[in-house]
């Protein structure tokens, strides 16, 4: 009973939390913080959910494989952000400054 109850409530706060990035993408004025908002809850979000996922299995096996999942998306997620914002700034694209005319 209690490892259903500590289930859900990992799932229902990764779901939360992918809800509130989701809402950052929307809501942040430029690229690097929307790919900071989208890159920090993506990792939160599998790692939730996946947890939350793992107390739910009978199986080893399954667990396993969840684990498994959970290992890749916590290294490649964040590599794909730095990656991101390694190219745009090589790119020369400019962050948001509030109140300055040219960010440099």
């Amino acid at each position: 009973m209690i490892l259903d109850i500590l289930s859900w409530l990992l799932i229902i706060a990764g779901g939360f939390v992918g809800v509130t990035g989701a809402i950052g993408l929307f809501r942040f004025p430029d690229f690097y913080t929307r790919m900071h908002a989208a890159s920090m809850t993506d990792t939160l979000t599998a790692g939730l959910i996946l947890v939350g996922l793992m107390l739910q299995c009978d199986s080893i096996l399954t667990v396993l494989k969840l684990a498994l999942i959970f290992f890749i998306m916590a290294y490649t997620g964040p590599t794909a952000a730095h990656v991101l914002a390694k190219t745009a700034r090589h790119v020369n694209l400019k962050p948001y400054l509030h109140g300055k005319e040219d960010a440099s």
